[in-house]
């Protein structure tokens, strides 16, 4: 279910904040039947700040589709259309304007894009972190695909802080340590460089490896 949502903080309490919420419309029958069967407690609130997309985003997400429609021979206004349709049925989000959406959707369907393009080997004419506003997703997405966060080719697991001499990687926990996805050439040359001018040179930097990377690459969570 998605629905649009007025909100106001309600009361500050040590372990958040109690926020008060109203749902505009009334939620229909089966709303109503799966709050009270299934007890649902959890979901997520997207925050609108009220500012519409950036002339920057646009252009990012307006190259990612060109790049997208070259590679699958659809015509880029076919290709626009298709990818909003998609995420709108991947996010239950409305449907929406590259020209006047808000910041927060345009961040969303640019990160959908991206991990579009990372699942089907679809080559982009400039590096991942150039194409995005929320570069840990792009990273987090490179590794989830195993594709290198430069440049998009076939990756491995690189760690961003050594493992240490003598630890066989097979066996050490991964969950939490700091990883990036990265392919041959650009792994090689990181050790070469060293991890803080690599990081600086390409505007990167590792994030913590979650249960759901350390299943991609099969490593030991605990």
């Amino acid at each position: 279910m998605y629905k649009k949502v007025r909100a106001r903080i309600q009361e500050e309490k040590p372990n958040g904040t109690l926020l008060r919420v109203l749902v505009p419309s009334r939620l229909n029958d089966v709303d109503l039947e799966r709050f009270a069967k299934d007890g649902i407690i959890r979901g997520e609130l997207r925050i609108d700040d009220g500012r519409t997309i950036t002339s920057d985003q646009r252009k990012k997400a307006y190259a990612t589709m060109a790049d997208i429609a070259t590679h699958t021979g659809h015509m880029p206004e076919e290709l626009k259309e298709i990818m909003k349709y998609w995420y709108i049925s991947k996010t239950g989000a409305e449907y929406f304007s590259l020209s006047n959406c808000s910041v927060t959707t345009a961040r969303l369907f640019i990160n959908y894009l991206i991990d579009f393009a990372l699942e089907w080997h679809i080559p982009l004419l400039d590096s991942l972190v150039s194409r995005t506003d929320d570069i840990s997703a792009a990273i987090y997405s490179s590794l989830m695909h195993k594709r290198c966060v430069i440049c998009g080719a076939d990756g491995e697991l690189h760690h961003t802080t050594a493992v240490g001499m003598g630890f066989d990687r097979e066996k050490i926990v991964h969950l939490g340590m700091s990883v990036m996805c990265l392919c041959r050439k650009h792994h090689t040359e990181c050790h070469t460089m060293g991890q803080e001018r690599f990081n600086e040179r390409y505007m990167v930097y590792g994030i913590e490896a979650t249960e759901e990377i350390c299943k991609v690459y099969k490593l030991k969570i605990k």
